[in-house]
């Protein structure tokens, strides 16, 4: 498994992040403990979840994912062994269970989540600590024409001082962005640099063969600013799996379940989506394989998170490290592109 640095950082990442959002929904502690041994013998040392995980987020689940992690590493006693990413929730987005349901970021709120985080995981410190998506109103999670309005959000300067203050501390080692914009990134690599307060090292956003919306504005300043991609949705939903062709409603699939994940399952991406995987099936690789293979290859990505609620998928998900996909086959992506592009930002 490839290591790759964490933005100007010592630590060095494995390609593939394991994502934990099912966990505590989908799949049970037993479950998730088993996934967690499974990645750390295939290479995997970096793990992503969040306060609000697993999804979707309700007030009797809340916090599970972590709890689960926690556990892990009290049974197995290797907390060291791993480079943990978690998240403090931003408003709205119907999240009404967390804290007091006003949520921000300013110093008490990441106090708090983070206090409840580090009990939550079992450990002194968080190695990435992140912005799961902002406070102020713009575009994210799949919103579509910018439309400006003003609003309260607590200035970029507070919310770094904020994590300088745990950092310092001893409780975060680095900071990281999520779901944000061109804007929002280089603002806060701004503000970073000219107060000395801790510079954001990577920014997970989605990305995959449905949704390359990233590369429009942040690949440039990913690489530029040596503040990769931790790309998530890599599967988008699972629709680059085929397991959804032809109409398909797998049982305990995530879309089959949760009507609210409807992303990713557009008429135009459904159409995209069969041409991305009839061409994988054409050079004879796992659909799943060449679409994660493509996110990991791109040189503005550090690490790409994979998800699964069976060690089966997981298995086949691992295995997308091993796959450098020929020039004939990445040329057959880039035509669909052209020819579809974006069909579900």
């Amino acid at each position: 498994m490839q290591r790759r640095p964490l933005g100007r950082t010592d630590l060095k990442v494995s390609s593939l992040c394991l994502g934990t959002m099912t966990w505590g929904e989908q799949n049970t502690e037993a479950d998730a403990h088993a996934q967690l041994d499974r990645a750390q013998a295939a290479g995997i040392n970096f793990l992503d979840t969040a306060e609000m995980y697993p999804v979707p987020p309700r007030p009797d689940t809340s916090g599970r994912t972590e709890c689960y992690i926690g556990n892990y590493f009290r049974n197995r006693g290797n907390r060291a062994d791993w480079i943990i990413a978690s998240k403090i929730a931003g408003p709205g987005n119907g999240i009404s269970h967390i804290r007091d349901g006003h949520l921000k970021f300013n110093r008490d709120h990441i106090r708090t989540a983070l206090d409840n985080s580090l009990r939550r995981l079992r450990t002194d410190w968080i190695d990435l600590y992140q912005l799961h998506w902002p406070e102020r109103n713009t575009n994210f999670f799949g919103q579509l024409g910018y439309q400006h309005q003003e609003s309260d959000f607590t200035p970029l300067e507070e919310v770094l001082d904020a994590l300088d203050q745990e950092v310092k501390a001893g409780r975060i080692r680095h900071v990281g962005l999520s779901n944000e914009t061109p804007w929002g990134a280089m603002k806060y690599l701004q503000v970073a640099e000219a107060r000395g307060l801790p510079r954001a090292v990577s920014i997970q956003n989605p990305y995959n063969l449905l949704n390359r919306s990233y590369e429009i504005g942040l690949a440039e300043i990913s690489i530029r600013e040596h503040c990769g991609l931790l790309a998530y949705s890599p599967l988008a939903f699972g629709m680059l799996s085929g397991k959804y062709e032809h109409g398909a409603q797998p049982a305990d699939a995530r879309i089959t379940r949760f009507q609210r994940f409807a992303r990713y399952s557009n008429p135009q991406a459904r159409t995209a989506c069969s041409k991305y995987v009839a061409l994988a099936r054409e050079y004879g690789l796992d659909p799943a394989q060449m679409a994660l293979a493509f996110v990991t290859a791109q040189p503005f990505v550090t690490s790409n998170i994979i998800g699964a609620t069976s060690l089966e998928q997981l298995d086949s998900n691992l295995r997308s490290s091993t796959i450098r996909l020929p020039d004939e086959v990445i040329e057959h992506i880039e035509a669909i592109h052209v020819e579809q592009p974006n069909p579900a930002p």
